[in-house]
């Protein structure tokens, strides 16, 4: 622990704090600012967004102690600024507050887009906007308030911002000179998209995304186990929601639906299943496409069979997924971590209970049940006890 001074919002705040406090801990657990808000703490949404000697940065990701003796500025400091005056204004004219999470992230990298860009047209500002995410999609709004305001300030120049326009000039100028911080131009990525994924199947080459670990015990030997999760008609019918519709060989097209909380999906899409007999490790690569959202989603579920004993095994899971489109805002989720480790769980329970009741001869698989508004809230209970745990 060691002391750190920031001054924030004009005043000195200092308290005692670790090396690895970041800034956004330090602002509302330390100064009990609370309105910068914490969300994805990666930097990726910019809901944590406070400027820092004037420029926009990630709380979340930013050590308290790099900001000693820096000047920071939140949501709670902008009375007397001339520019979020008017993005405040033009925030509420144009419905762009939603329910208000994301607003102080975006309020502070919309004055920086107002302070630095003054002649940006639309295709710029949702560009510079690309690194806040609104929960709510009030991009239209946020957009419309903050041309509305680079439009009056065309129309009528303000003095007061003039000076800070002149002034980001010096400073942009100073850090030149001194080699010091330099910002960098948004670009636009490239999306790939799922046919290039398709072109990879059975490459060998591991997926990209948000990876998830799990696994559950089986009560046969692993000989059995394997043979039964290289059946992908048995695989599809234990888990959840999964309908395979035709089969060709190790592929397979099909569906499934997904329901957690306030997210209801239903992806339709093809996968193929890479096996491993010596190693008894399988990859089933699959993509497929929401049709309600048309959000996109592809995954690699890799799993490997180990035996305990002569009569157990185990089998081991990793999920490597990417989501693209509205879906994506939940990909990060712990709860939505917790979800996939609670249905990899519940697809090791169908295993077993298919395991240990075969189906006849012709018998065909059904599929898999469960009630996600029980597994949803029983998350929600689990997080509940443990927050009042750690206090």
């Amino acid at each position: 622990m060691a002391e750190i001074s920031i001054q924030i919002n004009g005043r000195k705040q200092s308290h005692q704090a670790e090396a690895r406090t970041h800034l956004g801990d330090f602002i509302r657990e330390k100064s009990r600012l609370t309105g910068t808000n914490l969300s994805c703490e990666h930097g990726v949404c910019g809901a944590c967004t406070v400027l820092v000697d004037g420029r926009p940065v990630r709380s979340c990701i930013t050590f308290a102690g790099a900001c000693e003796g820096h000047e920071v500025r939140t949501v709670e400091g902008y009375d007397d600024d001339p520019i979020m005056l008017r993005l405040r204004s033009a925030f509420s004219e144009h419905h762009a507050l939603q329910c208000g999470f994301c607003t102080p992230g975006m309020l502070a990298t919309s004055r920086d887009i107002v302070l630095r860009l003054p002649e940006a047209d639309e295709a710029r500002v949702r560009i510079e906007l690309s690194g806040n995410i609104c929960r709510c999609t009030g991009y239209q709004g946020i957009t419309a308030a903050i041309l509305s305001v680079l439009q009056a300030l065309r129309e009528q120049p303000d003095d007061q911002v003039q000076a800070l326009r002149a002034a980001v000039v010096q400073h942009v100028q100073q850090d030149w000179t001194q080699g010091g911080f330099v910002t960098f131009e948004a670009d636009q990525e490239e999306v790939s998209t799922v046919e290039s994924v398709a072109a990879d199947a059975g490459s060998g080459e591991k997926g990209k995304g948000q990876a998830i670990q799990g696994g559950f015990d089986a009560g046969f030997p692993a000989a059995q186990v394997w043979a039964f999760m290289t059946d992908l008609p048995q695989v599809a019918a234990c888990l959840p929601g999964a309908v395979i519709e035709s089969q060709e060989g190790a592929s397979v097209q099909g569906k499934i639906a997904i329901k957690f909380g306030p997210m209801s999906a239903a992806f339709k899409g093809h996968a193929t299943l890479e096996r491993d007999e010596a190693h008894r490790t399988a990859v089933l690569r699959g993509e497929g496409v929401d049709s309600l959202s048309q959000s996109r989603a592809r995954g690699d579920v890799q799993y490997q069979v180990t035996a305990q004993g002569e009569t157990g095994s185990r089998v081991s899971v990793e999920l490597v997924y990417a989501l693209q489109g509205p879906l994506a805002q939940f990909s990060r989720s712990g709860l939505v971590q917790d979800f996939v480790r609670r249905m990899i769980a519940e697809f090791g329970k169908n295993v077993n209970l298919r395991l240990e009741k075969p189906l006849a001869q012709g018998e065909q698989p059904a599929v898999a049940q469960f009630n996600p508004v029980r597994m949803f809230f029983s998350i929600l209970w689990d997080r509940f006890k443990g927050f009042f745990r750690r206090s």
